[in-house]
């Protein structure tokens, strides 16, 4: 797993995560996004869409 910060020369940065499965993205990469302001858009990956172990075992205990 990893994220990259990504720096545009006209300041503009965008985070990428990778190796994630599910919503831990949101969460790994969140301190990076809080220090480096405002967020102006989103673009999930197919990976964000994919579940994790603990969300499928989740769905079984209902």
């Amino acid at each position: 797993m990893s994220i990259e910060i990504i720096v545009s020369p006209n300041g503009e940065s965008r985070v990428e995560t990778k190796g994630f499965a599910g919503s831990s993205c949101r969460e790994a990469s969140q301190f990076i996004e809080s220090a480096l302001g405002k967020r102006v858009g989103e673009e999930l990956t197919p990976e964000f869409h994919q579940q994790t172990a603990s969300q499928h075992v989740q769905q079984w205990d209902r």
